[in-house]
């Protein structure tokens, strides 16, 4: 930690970056990462969960982006959260603090990737079963789809520098053109569509659970675990034109673009279900959206709908790569990782910190066969991708809070006499959720089969 005390401090001041490339805003805004997880949340509360948890979940998760925007702006520096912690807390405990950040950032971003990439590799099993019901690919096989997807992302973080931001850009008009393409077919073509009335106020709880706020807090998670990965921007930083501007506004389009986006999803998905039951309780089909897709527009558009779901999932898994490799490498210029000597390399060839990507290649695909082993270990330790990450959100603005209130020194974008209460309402946010991610989410809890959404 002293050695980490000593880097932070003179890695501050210096003012050149060490990686060669620039983001633009779009760039910015495409490594938010995709992730859905509806039929759980359907079955956690109806459509009340998935419509009104979604606006309830992006209203709160901007106000975390005001407060990471606001410190941002001030620290505008690759590394990110940890750094921004060493120029907040108090001297005795910048080792610690930063540390701690440190390590929870780390934590949040790689395991994600390992959520990413598994999730996509069981989402391509799943397509045969779209033409096969009875066909199974088994979870060796799934690893090993793992495994290859893990590689290629691998690849893709690892070639020049300059490549990174046309993948980026191709990411963000994959997403938002994609989603536009499911959402304007599936409505068209979906007959017996819901009703707005049931829509806006459907519930269902099929936790097990007796109480249905509890059920509606469950149902919660989807929107937590989906709006998740926006500091993405501030790993970006040096990397960035005009950064303490360009970064904080990163972070907030990337939230509202995907609570907007999100939310138009989402409603159009939920007028298109037909039978509740049969299409999310009973289906053996996984995930349970397939099945409404197959039966509103039929196998040839549910293939072109997976296709796009599983671009975006891919695209999402190559942008937390991205985003990890750099809060890596700034980690371990500060010699607070080891072998931090090879994982603060950067290649003179490609300007990409190499090393750090492999690193953390390597750490999801470990992470990767508690699936194998064990699904409900698997999927516990997945979870804390997103407590981890919340940690590390929640410490800064803490810090802004409190021991920084008055020395806090603005940048270009600040939040006025209004960044107490908006900081205020950003912890208990944090600390709530992280909670409920550690709550079981099925009843009887069984540790021989999966309680984690």
């Amino acid at each position: 930690m002293v050695i980490l005390k000593r880097n932070v401090k003179k890695w501050n001041d210096v003012d050149e970056p060490c990686l060669s490339s620039h983001a633009s805003e779009e760039e910015i805004l495409a490594s938010f990462g995709y992730k859905q997880m509806w039929g759980d949340a359907m079955m956690s509360g109806g459509s009340i969960a998935i419509i009104w948890g979604w606006v309830l979940v992006s209203i709160f998760t901007f106000f975390v982006g005001l407060s990471l925007a606001e410190i941002c702006s001030a620290y505008p520096v690759t590394g990110g959260l940890y750094i921004w912690v060493s120029r907040m807390a108090p001297p005795q405990w910048v080792p610690i603090a930063c540390w701690l950040t440190g390590w929870c950032n780390w934590l949040g971003l790689v395991i994600a990737i390992t959520s990413a990439d598994l999730g996509l590799a069981q989402f391509l099993s799943s397509v045969i079963a779209i033409k096969n019901p009875d066909y199974d690919a088994g979870i060796y096989w799934q690893y090993g789809l793992f495994l290859v997807i893990a590689f290629i992302h691998g690849v893709i973080n690892s070639v020049s520098v300059k490549y990174n931001g046309f993948f980026n850009q191709a990411s963000l008009y994959w997403h938002l053109i994609g989603t536009l393409l499911i959402i304007v077919v599936a409505l068209v073509l979906t007959p017996n569509k819901a009703d707005a009335k049931w829509v806006f106020s459907y519930f269902e709880n099929d936790t097990g659970f007796s109480s249905s706020s509890y059920a509606f807090l469950i149902g919660l998670l989807q929107s937590q675990y989906t709006l998740s990965g926006f500091d993405s921007a501030a790993h970006m930083s040096e990397e960035t034109r005009d950064a303490a501007r360009s970064a904080p506004r990163g972070i907030l389009y990337a939230i509202g673009t995907a609570a907007i986006v999100g939310f138009a999803f989402m409603l159009a998905i939920n007028f298109c279900v037909q039978d509740f039951q049969r299409q999310i309780v009973q289906t053996t089909m996984s995930p349970q959206m397939t099945q409404v897709f197959m039966d509103g527009v039929g196998y040839a558009w549910t293939i072109v709908f997976t296709v796009i779901i599983m671009g975006a999932m891919f695209f999402s898994g190559s942008a937390l790569t991205l985003g990890s490799s750099r809060m890596v490498y700034a980690f371990a210029r500060d010699g607070a990782m080891p072998f931090s000597r090879y994982l603060c390399y950067i290649n003179k060839t490609t300007q990409t910190p190499v090393y750090a990507v492999w690193g953390n290649i390597l750490f999801a695909v470990v992470v990767g066969l508690l699936y194998i082993v064990n699904t409900t270990a698997f999927n516990a330790i997945v979870s804390i991708n997103t407590i981890a990450s919340s940690m590390a959100y929640f410490i800064p603005i803490a810090l802004r809070l409190t021991t920084a209130r008055n020395s806090f020194k603005k940048g270009p974008f600040h939040l006025g006499p209004f960044s107490d209460l908006i900081n205020f309402i950003s912890c208990f946010w944090i600390l709530f959720t992280s909670v409920l991610f550690v709550c079981p989410t099925q009843n009887p809890v069984d540790a021989g089969k999966d309680i984690r959404a």
